[in-house]
């Protein structure tokens, strides 16, 4: 609204493309971000615009500028839990963990607050601190049995600790409480679940013999059919190799016994031309 009303609609549409793309084209989100940034650097809401895109991007410093900026000009606090994360993404988690314990996290809401603890839990496996990342992640929001926004991303971050820190009944435990929280996909917690439960997945291709089209499949493969494709591939490769040399020895023999013949047919040549011009 501090805009004129043909400018602030140039920079709401580069706001709203920002938006569109940044999950699926970050480096398009961030281009977006730079117009805007630059058509309105004073207004607050393209600021925190800007600091998330660099932030897709992996581009933490830059967005740690940018939250500050927009910060400054709003005095909110809810950008707190990914500037402590912009200061890890810098190699700075001890600096990560000193924003979890400042005052600002209590005026965040039951989300940020939720944020904040993951952002310290990851602060303290960058530090190789895995137990203590394990007892961060230990809340009345993890233990709770309701579903909110933040229960799948909790839970797996729990999950993975703990696995990583050798914990792996308790970690796959805590991967299937994910899968029945995540009902969007937003992790792949379904996936790690199959992979500590020894399901492999590969992928085939199956061709349709009565439309004569090819498609790709995705299926369990049993040990034992593993087992006897590598035997049936041993067999071919040993037969196969057998065959071939077989082949080699014969044409050998043939060569000589064609080489023999030319000779005889040289010398059988040279006796018989005399009587060949006199007939």
């Amino acid at each position: 609204m501090s805009l004129p009303k043909g400018l602030a609609e140039d920079v709401s549409r580069n706001l709203v493309m920002v938006a569109r793309l940044i999950d699926e084209d970050p480096e398009a989100a961030y281009a977006y971000s730079r117009i805007a940034l630059r058509l309105a650097s004073r207004v607050a809401a393209v600021r925190e615009a800007a600091g998330f895109a660099a932030y897709a991007n992996q581009k933490y410093s830059e967005a740690l500028a940018e939250f500050r900026a927009a910060r400054r000009m709003t005095g909110g606090v809810e950008l707190w839990p990914v500037m402590a994360d912009c200061e890890r993404g810098l190699g700075r988690p001890e600096k990560a963990l000193e924003m979890a314990g400042a005052p600002e996290v209590q005026k965040l809401d039951k989300a940020s607050q939720v944020e904040m603890r993951l952002v310290a839990a990851g602060a303290r496996r960058d530090m190789d601190q895995l137990e203590a990342a394990i007892v961060t992640l230990q809340s009345p929001e993890l233990a709770s049995n309701s579903v909110q926004p933040w229960t799948a991303r909790l839970r797996y971050a729990y999950a993975d600790a703990l696995l990583a820190a050798g914990r792996e009944g308790e970690a796959r435990e805590w991967f299937a409480k994910t899968v029945e929280s995540d009902k969007d996909g937003s992790t792949d917690a379904s996936d790690r679940l199959a992979e500590l439960d020894g399901v492999e997945f590969v992928d085939a291709l199956v061709e349709d013999e009565d439309e004569g089209e090819t498609r790709q499949v995705t299926e369990p493969k049993a040990e034992t059919e593993v087992r006897a494709e590598d035997e049936d591939d041993e067999i071919e490769s040993v037969t196969t190799d057998g065959i071939s040399d077989d082949i080699d020895d014969l044409e050998d023999e043939d060569d000589e016994l064609d080489d023999e013949d030319d000779r005889g047919d040289r010398g059988d040549s040279e006796d018989d031309a005399p009587h060949r011009s006199e007939s």
